[in-house]
């Protein structure tokens, strides 16, 4: 089972965990990851995508990630439009036989999300809008994945 989808509106967590547990009744461990905006001095987050592109990459990247784990079962949403602090941004989730392939799927998602992202973002923050960049840290996340693990 995979639920891979751009959001617009809110966002159930508690559901989503739910039914991915459901439908992964075998999963030896279910690992999850729920990005919020940040409460300190952000007044709104605002998210863009460009259709014909974010959500065929969001499945690629869901794909590969398959190949990587053995996993029961993968969510990815991401939110689009403009969010308030404390509110979810992504809900990555991945059931697998094993907490190992479900850790290391989540946290493979989450950095090809977060740095080779298919989004755009800015911040409002003190009244004025802001573009959010990648840090060197994300890219620097993202670059550990390269060779391990790789599909074959």
């Amino acid at each position: 089972m995979d639920d891979i989808r751009l959001v617009m509106g809110s966002l159930n967590t508690n559901q989503v965990m739910d039914q991915l547990a459901m439908v992964a009744p075998d999963a030896g461990g279910i690992a999850s990851f729920i990005g919020k905006v940040r409460a300190s001095g952000v007044d709104a987050l605002e998210l863009s995508y460009y259709e014909p592109l974010t959500l065929p990459s969001m499945q690629a990247l869901a794909s590969d990630a398959h190949v990587r784990f053995d996993l029961m079962g993968l969510v990815m949403l991401h939110r689009v439009g403009e969010l308030a602090p404390g509110e979810p941004i992504v809900c990555v989730a991945a059931a697998a036989r094993h907490r190992r392939d479900a850790i290391e799927a989540v946290d493979f998602c989450m950095d090809h999300l977060k740095s080779a992202a298919w989004f755009w973002k800015r911040e409002k923050r003190a009244g004025q809008w802001h573009w959010i960049e990648p840090r060197a840290a994300d890219h620097a996340d993202l670059a550990r994945w390269a060779g391990k693990n790789a599909p074959v």
